[in-house]
């Protein structure tokens, strides 16, 4: 399963941000079912960033989010992303240069499987 929450953040707040933002990944990393994660920046500006986190299911997901050191260090930079979708299930995966192995889906309906 994959988070991504998008913030924008103006230039002269960055600083504050990305440490808050450190702290939020490092709560998130401890938890179990975290598979990785990673602090992003958009090239083309500055001020819009995401945070994209990995996990082994949407139940390790909301689970971590009930743990203590995530609601100190990472709920509250969380509520400040962009309003909309964040977590989305994979329906097709490829490997570099292997074939497109496609899942189940535990929500979607029509031609996804």
């Amino acid at each position: 399963m994959l988070v991504t929450n998008r913030f924008v953040v103006d230039v002269d707040a960055a600083e504050g941000f990305t440490e808050r933002a450190y702290a939020a990944l490092t709560a998130l990393a401890a938890r179990p079912g975290y598979l990785r994660g990673q602090l992003v920046r958009a090239l083309d500006d500055p001020r819009h960033w995401s945070l994209v986190t990995e996990w082994e299911s949407v139940g390790t997901y909301r689970r971590a989010l009930g743990a203590f050191e995530v609601k100190v260090s990472a709920v509250p930079l969380l509520a400040e992303s962009v309003d909309e979708p964040s977590a989305y299930e994979a329906l097709a995966t490829a490997a570099p240069g292997g074939a497109v192995v496609v899942a189940e889906s535990d929500r979607a309906t029509g031609p996804y499987r």
